[in-house]
């Protein structure tokens, strides 16, 4: 394997560490780590694009406080400043959207249903088990409304490509929710509008008001309200790391899900029984996202991590998004070479990637060993195409690690979960005597009065 001895990184762990720049996957040999005290600082120095170090903070700021300070007027110059595209109405108004789905070919149209039905089915089931949850115990029924928030505003990424799938995964779930008012905003095209096929899918999906406005000043519109855009109660949705920020920094303001939604990231772990073609198209696939995401190889056989490298670079020299990806690849393309599948899936969890796929012979092992995933694909044959388009669940996913602590978006996030409690006649007598004494030694006399009175009701 034509490796060699890595340059100075900055927290790089030492020699075990090699690499060759001539190729699209950047090769990292982890073989000379085992389970020893250095294996964290192993891989606490895995290479990383560092998106969060990065962040555009001041500026994210300063584009917020324009919204919520000149409302309309700032989305305007905001809009034409970064997209190039002056504005006077921000609203796609509901003819238009309605419109759409007649000028898009029937093929497209079959399609966007197909992936919406899949949604659709998944979400409904998701919330009918969460719906049906009940606890009993020493005479306490607890219950739980599922109350969805009023107003939803939903961002999909726009501008110089499209995303329908984005607007089916993010607004059939706050339709399932119940939610009454849902709000997407999009960046216009160069020429003012959006196009079809993501209004045809707003269409479908139940969007209620679409806007023209993308960035950070979208966020700040959804979360503070314009003279255009009433404010909404949580915002999701995936984006640079520009929206991101701006979603993190009106969190609290509004209800933002706790995943970070920004650049695609793939990590293929994959065996000598793993198709070369499919492992190659697959780490490409994610990188044609865009700049700052992550497409990892992790294998146990030299043999698969040349193979398959060869391949990624043979792709990418013969895409219409050559530069594209050449440019995600050179910051984030990887090819980890491990001792054995333990080994592969503690660097995949510590990575905690977006999507996971288990491109072996027997995912059904690996899989019970997963701890950080966004989404896991098992099998050669269940790429992560099918979870961005039709497998149900939302291909709106934690990125940036935050699959540490979050999930897919659902339905879940759309609503609020209050407790409904109910006591029998025999709850006081059994829990009381607990409540009052805990309540004393908090110094609350009156919470323990509250349960002696009813205790002596009771008498």
């Amino acid at each position: 394997m034509p490796i060699g001895v890595l340059r100075e990184r900055p927290n790089s762990p030492g020699d075990g560490f090699r690499y060759d720049q001539g190729e699209m996957l950047t090769p990292i040999d982890l073989r000379a780590f085992d389970k020893s005290d250095d294996y964290r600082a192993m891989l606490d120095g895995l290479p990383r694009p560092e998106v969060v170090a990065d962040f555009p903070t001041a500026g994210v700021l300063a584009i917020l406080d324009d919204v919520r300070a000149r409302g309309d007027d700032a989305l305007r110059a905001l809009t034409s400043k970064f997209d190039g595209v002056d504005l006077d109405e921000l609203r796609v108004t509901p003819d238009q959207v309605a419109l759409a789905r007649t000028r898009i070919s029937g093929e497209l149209r079959d399609a966007l249903e197909v992936a919406c039905a899949a949604i659709r089915d998944y979400q409904e089931r998701s919330r009918l088990v969460a719906s049906q949850e009940r606890y009993e115990r020493d005479g306490i029924t607890v219950s739980e409304l599922c109350i969805p928030v009023a107003r939803a505003g939903l961002y999909a990424p726009g501008g110089r490509a499209r995303y329908p799938s984005t607007v089916l995964m993010t607004a059939v779930p706050a339709s399932v929710a119940g939610v009454r008012e849902i709000v997407l905003c999009v960046p216009p095209m160069k020429d003012g509008s959006i196009d079809d096929l993501t209004l045809a899918a707003a269409d479908l999906a139940g969007v209620n008001e679409v806007y023209r406005v993308g960035g950070a000043q979208a966020i700040a519109a959804m979360a503070f309200g314009t003279e255009s855009i009433a404010p909404v109660d949580v915002i999701a949705g995936p984006g640079n790391r520009y929206v991101a920020q701006a979603k993190r920094a009106v969190s609290g303001i509004v209800g933002v899900p706790s995943a970070f939604t920004g650049p695609s990231e793939v990590v293929v772990v994959a065996d000598a029984s793993a198709p070369v073609l499919l492992a190659a198209i697959d780490l490409v696939v994610q990188a044609e996202h865009g700049p700052d995401g992550l497409a990892w190889l992790i294998t146990w056989s030299e043999k698969v991590l040349d193979e398959v490298t060869a391949e990624v670079t043979r792709l990418v020299a013969s895409s219409p998004r050559n530069s594209d990806l050449v440019a995600t690849l050179a910051k984030g393309g990887y090819a980890v070479l491990v001792n054995g599948p333990a080994e592969a899936m503690e660097v995949a969890n510590y990575i905690a990637p977006e999507h996971l796929e288990l491109c072996v012979s027997q995912p059904s092992v690996l899989v019970q060993m997963v701890r950080s995933a966004g989404a896991v694909f098992l099998g050669p044959n269940t790429p992560a195409s099918l979870g961005d388009y039709v497998a149900g669940p939302s291909h709106v996913l934690p990125t940036n690690g935050s699959a540490r602590f979050a999930g897919a978006l659902s339905v879940e996030d759309f609503v609020k979960r209050v407790h409904v409690i109910s006591a029998d006649d025999g709850a006081i007598a059994r829990l009381g005597p607990s409540v009052e004494a805990l309540a004393i030694a908090e110094g609350l006399p009156a919470h323990a009065e509250s349960i002696a009175l009813r205790g002596a009701q009771g008498r």
